[in-house]
């Protein structure tokens, strides 16, 4: 997959800009905060449908207007596909592929495979289980459609129950048989998440185990652990049942597939406590490279790749390392955001053959 083109009206920093893109480097330079994040996180949302960086859409128009476009002009190596998302205040996002607007922005995701890598990453070490969560069922549902609607509607049964839960204690009040609707749809509809996340772990693993190997040169043992509630000897329904108490406490759900986690470990220890930032950091960049490979083997198309800011987080030589693998035949489309024109240009010109400097500032 690649983008050939990219138009944005009032989309953040700015008032309209048209760019056009090499199919294979594309390096976004220029002074901070001229929008070079901007530009890569608009590709993103003509991905997902929403930000990378801010969820909350309305934040996402520019400073004195009321709407945003952006407009992407895509190959997948057999046909074109335009895609456009716009959002005007007080109105619902639309998502328009080839001029037909999608009735769910669900449908739309995994249309344009893409991985993005940012400064942000690191809360997927530092930060809670939902970072992790997030992460994995993002990689899940850009293949897997139905994946993604069993995730809705878990997550419109749970608010429900919560909402059940806060209802009962306002008015001290209980109710099991109306509790019991929602207790068979969270264990039905988790069972198949459960499986399914599982599913993709051991299919990740070797891919994440690979990837580390390469980009850190090191003999280092990794592991990713899947850890769910749904692992226990005892049935669901009895964990459900045995932590009923607590959650009435708390009028909250406890217990469920909203509360995996994965568990990053080096040489069996925990990355988050016991790695250093070198291992954090090829980690992390193993993680992202090994969603790009787990995609492109489920969609039969190579990814847009989207570094962001890497020169500043990462060392030269891994960066070195992470254009030179992308520079190889079996990966595709790579966009780089830096500050500094000749240090990118340097390191791209050693390792690869074909790119295009875009300078915002001019």
């Amino acid at each position: 997959m690649i983008i050939k083109d990219l138009s944005l009206i009032n989309y953040k920093n700015f008032d309209s800009i048209n760019l056009e893109f090499d199919d294979k480097i594309n390096c976004l330079v220029g002074q901070n905060g001229i929008g070079k994040t901007n530009i890569l996180d608009s590709i993103y949302h003509l991905a997902f449908g929403k930000s990378y960086f801010n969820p909350v859409t309305s934040q996402n128009i520019n400073h004195d207007a009321d709407f945003f476009v952006i407009e992407g002009d895509f190959f997948n190596g057999e046909k074109n596909e335009k895609i456009i998302t716009s959002f005007k205040k007080g109105q619902k996002k639309i998502i328009k592929r080839n001029g037909k607007i999608y009735d769910k922005i669900s449908d739309h995701i995994g249309t344009i495979p893409l991985v993005i890598i940012s400064p942000t990453d690191r809360d997927l070490i530092l930060e809670g289980s939902e970072t992790r969560r997030k992460f994995m069922d993002g990689v899940i549902s850009q293949g897997d459609k139905i994946y993604l609607n069993e995730l809705l509607k878990y997550n419109k049964v749970l608010s429900q129950r919560n909402a059940l839960l806060k209802y009962f204690a306002a008015n001290r009040t209980f109710d099991q048989t109306s509790l019991d609707v929602y207790d068979d749809q969270i264990v039905g509809i988790g069972q198949n998440i459960f499986e399914k996340r599982q599913n993709f772990i051991e299919k990740f693993l070797p891919i994440l185990q690979a990837r580390y190997s390469e980009i850190s040169h090191s003999r280092e043992e990794i592991s990713l652990t899947y850890k769910s509630q749904f692992k226990e000897k005892t049935g669901f329904s009895e964990i459900l049942k045995s932590g009923l108490k607590t959650d009435l406490q708390r009028q909250y759900s406890n217990f469920g597939t909203h509360k995996d986690d994965l568990i990053f470990k080096i040489k069996k220890h925990s990355v988050k406590k016991f790695g250093s930032q070198g291992q954090q950091k090829s980690y992390l960049v193993a993680l992202k490279f090994a969603q790009y490979d787990f995609l492109k083997s489920q969609h039969g198309m190579k990814p847009i790749l989207l570094l962001d800011d890497i020169f500043d987080k990462l060392d030269e030589d891994r960066v070195k390392q992470i254009v030179q693998m992308v520079s190889k035949s079996d990966l595709g489309q790579m966009f780089i955001s830096d500050t500094h024109p000749e240090r990118t240009e340097e390191v791209v010109k050693q390792n690869a053959n074909q790119y295009k400097m875009i300078n915002l500032e001019a």
